[in-house]
């Protein structure tokens, strides 16, 4: 059974960097996506970047150009890097796993960005 935990969130200034990390108990194979999600109060939850087996990744627009995501499959561990973050990045950031059989989902990391 696959886990997902996330951490790394916290309190950020604007303009500054957060890196998060998701790290994966279990087994996923390489069809498996990782994705990073976030939910913003009084807005649904919304996909921020998906990171294919491949090294492949996708970012929403209004991340792409700020975050960065990675895979580290020897670790079992993803990672989120943000930089240049804004107020309007606040919110619980959620790790998920999905894949033809598979779609699982962290606790979640609240970030909080001060301006």
């Amino acid at each position: 059974q696959v886990q997902l935990v996330e951490s790394g969130g916290g309190l950020v200034q604007a303009g500054g960097s957060l890196r998060l990390s998701c790290v994966i108990s279990g087994r996923i194979s390489e069809a498996d996506s990782v994705a990073w999600h976030r939910e913003i109060s009084g807005k649904e939850r919304e996909w921020v970047a998906i990171l294919d087996g491949d090294g492949t990744a996708v970012y929403a627009d209004s991340v792409k150009g700020r975050f960065t995501g990675s895979r580290d499959n020897a670790k079992n561990t993803a990672y989120l890097q943000m930089t240049s973050v804004k107020a309007e990045d606040t919110g619980v950031y959620y790790c998920r796993v999905l894949g033809p059989q598979m779609n699982v989902w962290g606790q979640g990391t609240q970030v909080t960005v001060s301006t």
